[in-house]
């Protein structure tokens, strides 16, 4: 979509130097695109709090060894 806007030089320039962008419309679609991910991933961290049956870290890692114990159990019974 073509657009004009107005952006200041000293900002634009900033960001074609941190992003190392070519062109100032590369910057623009990075910086847009930079942006909209940090959103998605406050969105989700909000979300993050609203599961309080969800388990930890220490649940899940219990979990895949679990699994895994199972897997090869299965596995060593087929040979």
């Amino acid at each position: 979509m073509k657009t004009t806007i107005d952006i200041p030089e000293n900002a634009l320039a900033d960001a074609m130097r941190f992003t190392g962008a070519k062109t100032k419309r590369e910057a623009v679609v990075m910086a847009l695109e930079d942006f909209n991910r940090r959103q998605r991933v406050a969105d989700f961290l909000k979300l993050a709090g609203s599961f309080p049956d969800f388990p930890g870290n220490d649940e899940l890692e219990a979990a895949d060894l679990e699994r895994n114990e199972l897997l090869n159990a299965k596995w060593n019974r087929a040979l």
